[in-house]
């Protein structure tokens, strides 16, 4: 039998070998079955996680904010949220000190920070958020980069307070031979209101 006539039989759901059907068919079915399986993977692998409510403040408060120190020195920050919203970035600027920048990430149940600092070291804390609205994170120590020793001066803790969606307080916490001495910045959003 000519092949074009084969190959309409084939089409047309007659063939003159019935074998032939058979192990068409489950090629067929087969290669259907593992498209149907590769699709139900591609459905079922997890999406962007949703930002937890620590998250979502910290990234409310996009935007620049001045604000003064205890001594009344001006200090600046600057907020913004990076990688697909998936973390947060704040510029903190202080009169006699090179920039510092803080990245805070969703961690679990928490919000891990990673403050890079002008002294050259790295410390990383973690704030574990209580039930209800987000009025205050409490980030405490848990260990950084390129610290030779606990003694050597780190910023140990970071307390942020929510006042307003226009005004909050930084408490940052620094420590050098076992002795901690506490710097407040209190900060209001620049150029108007939020949004």
């Amino acid at each position: 039998m000519p092949k074009e006539k084969t190959l309409i039989r084939f089409f047309a759901g007659v063939s003159a070998k019935p074998a032939t059907n058979i192990r068409i068919m489950k090629r067929i079915l087969l290669a259907l079955g593992l498209i149907l399986l590769v699709n139900l993977r591609i459905d079922a692998a997890p999406g962007k996680s949703k930002p937890g409510a620590g998250i979502q403040k910290l990234q409310s408060l996009a935007g620049d904010w001045t604000g003064k120190d205890e001594r009344g020195a001006v200090v600046k920050t600057s907020i913004k949220s990076i990688a697909g919203e998936t973390a947060v970035m704040e510029t903190l600027v202080m009169p006699g000190m090179e920039e510092m920048v803080t990245i805070y990430s969703q961690d679990g149940d928490g919000i891990a920070l990673l403050h890079y600092c002008p002294t050259n070291n790295q410390p990383r804390m973690r704030a574990v958020l209580g039930p209800g609205d987000v009025k205050e994170l409490v980030f405490a120590f848990e260990g950084a980069g390129n610290l030779d020793s606990p003694d050597e001066g780190h910023e140990h803790k970071l307390v942020i307070q929510f006042q307003d969606k226009d005004h909050m307080t930084e408490r940052w916490t620094w420590r050098s031979n076992g002795k901690d001495s506490e710097m407040v910045y209190r900060f209001e959003r620049k150029n108007g209101r939020a949004k």
